[in-house]
């Protein structure tokens, strides 16, 4: 899976919190917000917006509120991936600590078959390139 076609996908599936999803749809679509998050802190520092809201600008956080639900989804069917349930997105929450095994699931490889669903067709897993 490349860029162009994770980011495509995860706005498809906006909403869909079902299913599973590999590891480069993932952080493909991860990266698309951080950079995209980036583009938006600029466009409102050059045009003077950087205070408008609560310390951010309009435009970065109308991109925010635009990619929060499918960064959840995306999020969720990474975790199913994994045979975990979306619902340890919560760790996010308790701060550091929680970070740690989120990100090591996020990143881990995926497991076949299991009750969220078929292993991806475009899987990303190392032993088969």
């Amino acid at each position: 899976m490349n860029f162009r076609i994770a980011i495509i996908k995860c706005f498809m599936l906006y909403a869909v919190f079902n299913g599973r999803a590999g590891r480069a749809e993932y952080w493909w679509f991860f990266l698309f917000t951080v950079i995209i998050g980036i583009m938006a802190t600029v466009i409102d520092s050059t045009l003077g917006l950087d205070t408008a809201i609560g310390g951010n600008g309009v435009v970065t956080t109308l991109i925010q509120l635009a990619t929060l639900l499918p960064s959840i989804a995306v999020a969720s069917r990474r975790l199913h991936d994994t045979g975990r349930s979306g619902w340890w997105q919560l760790l996010w929450f308790a701060l550091f600590i929680g970070w740690i095994p989120l990100i090591i699931w996020l990143a881990s490889t995926s497991k076949e078959d299991n009750k969220y669903g078929i292993k991806p067709v475009l899987s990303d897993d190392i032993d088969k390139i």
